[in-house]
């Protein structure tokens, strides 16, 4: 059991850090999905890119030698850049101007 702690500290720390950026870019850009965006064009891809053995012949050779740990910590940045977004959208429409 003590050993899946690092992942879901991991995991917790990563959705608030994305929570948290993808809620201030909200309200600075007055966007409501573009830090979802943000994440899957810019973010998914250089990490894929940087994380590359160019040994391997293939992407899906690639993206196979990733571990559950790796989707469970990319799942929850992207499920914390959704949620920001949703706050957002529902402090928006309940009022409240953000500058």
């Amino acid at each position: 059991m003590l050993q899946y702690l690092p992942v879901l500290v991991l995991m917790i720390l990563l959705f608030v850090m994305m929570f948290g950026i993808g809620f201030i870019v909200n309200m600075l850009m007055k966007t409501t999905w573009l830090p979802c965006l943000f994440f899957v064009i810019v973010i998914l891809p250089v990490v894929v890119y940087s994380m590359w053995n160019h040994d391997e012949a293939t992407f899906w050779a690639h993206i196979s030698s990733y571990r559950v740990v790796d989707y469970l910590t990319g799942v929850a940045g992207l499920a914390g850049t959704f949620l920001s977004g949703w706050a957002i959208h529902t402090l928006r429409v309940k009022g409240f101007k953000m500058f």
